[in-house]
């Protein structure tokens, strides 16, 4: 079962994710389930692959977003810096980057 205490070990700053919630531990953790039940970070894995950079970027941030909100600090970190080279539409390999977004994940819904 997922709690703060298991959000503050994986690394979210927790005190400002909960502030954010109006300081209810329920919302928060609806809400981080919620992201964990997301599906777009494998959208954002084939957009990358097909090279829509475009959608890529639209799915990368809304995701920075999400993850930025809850204060997933693991998350945010790779999705956002995917967000600022696709926000300039930057042709590179984003394997690593997407790696260690999926690699948070997992862990994350692992907890």
């Amino acid at each position: 079962m997922l709690t703060v205490d298991k959000l503050k070990e994986f690394g979210a700053n927790t005190d400002e994710g909960l502030t954010r919630c109006m300081s209810k531990e329920d919302f928060y953790l609806m809400l981080v389930g919620k992201a964990l039940a997301d599906t777009r970070l494998e959208a954002l894995e084939g957009q990358l692959a097909s090279k829509d950079l475009d959608a890529a970027f639209e799915t990368a941030h809304a995701l920075k977003g999400m993850y930025s909100n809850l204060s997933l600090d693991p998350l945010t970190k790779p999705v956002s810096e995917m967000t600022e080279l696709l926000r300039s539409r930057t042709d590179t390999d984003y394997s690593e980057l997407l790696g260690q977004a999926k690699a948070q994940l997992e862990k994350l819904r692992s907890l």
